[in-house]
């Protein structure tokens, strides 16, 4: 069996998902090394203050982000007229089809 040769970019391709976890774990760490001080850091109570309801206001932030998206890509969806226009005409080929078959609507 022969070797296939893989090229670098093959091996370092990272899904959109895979971003999103990389991304999501390094702010979860950073979170939880600043809020419950694993490292000795001795971080001031007012950074501790501030860190804590962190994760609530990211999720709040990504849901607005989310809403944002969804609204402006219903707002710029495209109308294929040239496709409704090719299924109205199958729809009555259709109809005539059936009735020439005994069908009646």
């Amino acid at each position: 069996m022969a070797d296939t040769p893989v090229s670098s970019t093959t091996l370092c391709t990272m899904t959109k998902l895979l971003e999103w976890l990389l991304g999501v774990s390094v702010i979860g760490i950073a979170w939880g090394l600043v809020t419950f001080d694993l490292l000795d850091l001795h971080v001031p109570s007012q950074y501790k203050e501030l860190a804590w309801p962190m994760p609530v206001y990211l999720l709040v932030v990504f849901g607005c982000y989310s809403l944002a998206t969804v609204g402006y890509r219903v707002a710029t969806f495209n109308d294929c007229e040239d496709a409704a226009r090719e299924l109205q005409t199958q729809i009555k080929e259709a109809k005539v089809d059936l009735q020439k078959l005994g069908l009646k609507m």
